[in-house]
């Protein structure tokens, strides 16, 4: 069957199938011109876990997401996939965690780095580049496919070989950060690739021109002298400034385009879902007091297409699953799933 007949046969206002895809669709990635990329890994979390079960628990938690976005009511129709959900990566993910958890505990209880730890920490940071090169493979070929890409994680360590992809294909590109923290830690615990250094990272890409982050509420003195090393490049708004701002009378409308000011044309969306006030994600990896409320967000994302800014691709990570929950009863999932829709409307609807 077609897309087109797809589309005409398929009965938007029908409960989502088991066995369908994300949010109940007919489509194929070939089909769609949204494919969704998952990546289960979370191999250095350094505090809650979960992440790599994060975008299973979102395709589940997607079939109870009603397609008729008020902003985007055709988005269903442009058709939305996703990839399928690497189970070597998953499993690969699950033996190097144990490993990492091994050199966290050492590290907090003071123990000397032994050779066993050293070896440990270098198939780690080799087996985690070889994760960053499948990604940014896998979202190349369907970015060659003329696909609009979205990253699915895993923890925040995810989305560089994305990036990298972005950065293949473009002159220069933006990112839009929204998190808890600034994630430029270099190398944290000993990581090169770790979930609290990819900005750090990303920020090798010499097309990733400038990097505006948004509702930081957690950064160390090591984050703060790359920001500064940086020189212009990396534009920090603290979600303390933003909320004085919104105290002493600025209205989120004119704080949104001041954000969106400084950055380019081109624009990629990294959303750490810590980024949210907890309440709305209360078991994701480094959960931090304060955030943006879930109509904050989605108003500065619609905000930023309605800005004529080119979104080139997002990443949405660090949605947890705890071991003994239902996926189908997942709060952090159910957040996930609808902020994933609107990540989609936003991305399909500013090209």
């Amino acid at each position: 069957m077609s897309k087109s007949a797809k589309i005409k046969a398929f009965d938007p206002n029908g409960p989502g199938a088991a066995d369908a895809g994300i949010y109940g669709l007919p489509f194929t990635c070939a089909e769609s011109d949204i494919v969704l990329v998952p990546v289960p890994w979370e191999v250095t979390t350094s505090f809650g876990g979960g992440t790599s079960m994060g975008p299973a628990a979102i395709r589940e938690a997607s079939l109870q997401v009603d397609l008729l976005h008020p902003e985007f009511p055709d988005l269903w129709k442009r058709g939305i996939a996703m990839d399928e959900i690497p189970d070597a990566l998953l499993e690969q993910s699950r033996d190097l965690k144990s490993e990492a958890e091994g050199i966290i505990s050492d590290l907090a209880n003071g123990v000397k780095a032994t050779a066993r730890r050293r070896k440990s920490l270098e198939l780690i940071n080799a087996e985690c580049a070889v994760m960053n090169e499948w990604v940014e493979q896998r979202c190349g070929y369907w970015m060659d496919r003329g696909k609009l890409v979205g990253l699915v994680g895993g923890d925040h360590s995810t989305p560089l070989g994305l990036f990298r992809a972005h950065a293949a294909r473009h002159r220069q590109f933006g990112v839009l950060h929204i998190d808890a923290h600034m994630d430029l830690r270099i190398a944290y615990e000993g990581f090169t690739y770790s979930h609290a250094s990819i900005l750090y990272n990303a920020l090798s890409i010499k097309q990733l021109t400038r990097v505006v982050q948004v509702g930081i509420r957690d950064h160390c003195q090591e984050e703060a002298d790359v920001v500064l090393s940086q020189k212009n490049r990396v534009k920090v708004h603290t979600n303390a400034a933003l909320r004085t701002g919104q105290f002493e009378g600025t209205t989120w409308m004119k704080q949104c385009d001041m954000l969106i000011a400084q950055l380019p044309k081109h624009v990629h969306v990294s959303f750490d879902i810590d980024g949210l006030d907890p309440a709305l994600c209360p078991h994701t990896g480094t959960p931090v007091p304060g955030g943006l409320r879930y109509e904050e967000a989605t108003y500065l994302l619609s905000r930023l297409v309605a800005s004529g800014r080119t979104i080139i691709g997002f990443d949405l990570v660090e949605v947890s699953l705890t071991h003994d929950t239902d996926p189908a009863e997942s709060w952090d999932a159910n957040v996930g799933a609808r902020l994933l829709w609107h990540l989609c409307g936003v991305l399909a609807a500013g090209q």
